[in-house]
């Protein structure tokens, strides 16, 4: 029984672990962010509600269908059901059906369709603009712990180069060829450059941190996948911010939007000019009634038109009901006049909102235009940041190698040697980071071409 409850410990330790060492990737990452967000959740209900808005316009078009029925107390004199005024208390029942339909009314209810449809499609593309810049933002983090991943190797590396010359030095000073002076300077080198690991370390910990806390998911535990970006040869997809801004125009949701909101603005005109037109309804209903003398049974006289004798009959709830039972429809048209001008001011208000909202569709241009021309120039200037960069991570190195040489042949100080070797270490930092600028930059022109983000 020992054996067996051990084994299950590790087996939940084995699940336990697992679960917190998760290692996520890019399109985890992009696809957790969008599912889990809560502004996107609220603009998905935004489209839902757009959805309800169609349903509700295509209601318009249908009959109207209403019951109704109301009961009182009648005391002292009023009008009786056979139209003779009655002194008694009674008491009064009457039901009633109506139905109606408006048969024109100045294309109001077609507009009004036709704007719940381009208000479904607007929220649609606001769902994919946020999903987009969700997507943007999360890659821009990946990267960015991509990067501190980066620096954290190089200052691994640095530190496993101070620890090989401090070994060397040390053989050096016991043997008597280098002072103890030269061995204090590598060992505090060593020290820098530990302190260089930590500071690394504590990067990629905030990193990790803001992308956990963007996915909103816990920190603990979380990581992504490392990937390697071997960039041998580097250079811009496009020849100019035309060709991406050509290509956006005609797909970015945006630019959609701003053209759906014009063509909103061109139904709001036709709305307020339904006004100007007649409206036509057609209508009908059912309706009956009853009424109990209060003390008294349900009786009605009845006089025999040949003999004349009177009779007395039963007059309840079924036979007034019955009796009573009455039926009407018609037609109604209702002619607008004048309204103190209200109806002409609401055109003129709609059309002068349609020219500001036509400004709108080129604003949106114009900032997408602008969005992607400082793309391109962010990224052509990455570029030649990356090519600088590699020359001079090969010039510090060879200079590296050099100092190494000389610095072995006792013919350079510590002093001068932590100089060049600094100088290099500042050129890797700077080639890594122009490198990871650049492929978001690079990446960042492809999403406005229309391709999709990845990380290969």
């Amino acid at each position: 029984m020992r054996t067996k409850f051990l084994v299950v410990l590790a087996f939940i330790f084995c699940l336990s672990s697992n679960a917190q060492t998760k290692t996520w990737s890019l399109q985890e990452c992009v696809d957790y962010a969008i599912e889990n967000n809560i502004t996107v959740k609220q603009s998905e209900l935004d489209t839902e509600i757009a959805q309800e808005n169609i349903v509700s316009a295509k209601g318009n078009f249908l009959p109207t269908v209403n019951g109704s029925t109301s009961g009182s107390f009648n005391f002292g004199s009023f009008i009786g059901q056979d139209g003779s005024r009655v002194s008694f208390d009674s008491f009064g029942n009457s039901l009633g059906l109506n139905a109606g339909v408006s048969l024109f009314n100045g294309y109001r209810n077609t507009n009004l369709y036709k704007q719940a449809q381009l208000g479904l499609e607007s929220s649609e593309l606001q769902l994919q603009k946020l999903k987009d810049d969700i997507s943007l933002f999360v890659v821009n983090t990946y990267l960015n712990v991509l990067l501190n991943k980066e620096n954290l190797k190089i200052a691994d590396e640095q530190i496993k180069i101070s620890q090989k010359q401090v070994e060397q030095i040390q053989e050096l000073v016991d043997a008597g060829v280098r002072a103890k002076t030269d061995l204090y300077d590598i060992q505090a080198q060593l020290a820098s450059d530990q302190e260089r690991v930590v500071n690394a370390q504590n990067s990629i910990d905030l990193a990790l941190l803001n992308l956990a806390q963007l996915l909103q998911v816990s920190h603990k535990g979380f990581d992504v996948e490392t990937v390697e970006l071997d960039l041998p040869a580097v250079a811009l997809l496009y020849n100019d911010a035309d060709e991406i801004f050509n290509r956006a125009v005609s797909a970015r949701p945006e630019i959609r939007s701003a053209e759906l909101a014009i063509e909103n603005s061109e139904l709001d005109i036709e709305i307020a000019k339904s006004a100007f037109y007649p409206s036509v309804s057609l209508g009908g209903g059912v309706s009956t009634s009853y009424q109990h003398t209060l003390g008294e049974k349900d009786r009605r006289t009845v006089v025999d038109p040949i003999t004349g004798e009177v009779t007395s009959v039963a007059n309840g709830f079924g036979q007034q009901f019955s009796d009573n039972l009455g039926y009407n429809i018609g037609v109604s048209v209702s002619i607008p006049i004048f309204n103190g001008g209200r109806t002409k001011s609401n055109v003129n208000r709609a059309t002068l909102n349609n020219e500001r909202i036509a400004y709108g569709l080129e604003q949106a241009k114009q900032d997408l235009r602008s969005t992607i021309e400082q793309a391109y120039a962010d990224a052509k200037a990455t570029l030649n940041q990356f090519e600088a960069s590699q020359a001079s991570v090969i010039a510090q190195e060879e200079a590296f190698r050099t100092a190494q040489e000389s610095y072995d042949l006792g013919v350079m100080t510590s002093f001068e040697f932590e100089q060049v070797r600094n100088r290099l270490i500042n050129a890797q930092a700077s080639l890594a980071t122009a490198k990871y600028n650049f492929v978001f930059k690079s990446k960042l022109l492809e999403f406005y071409y229309g391709i999709p983000i990845t990380i290969d």
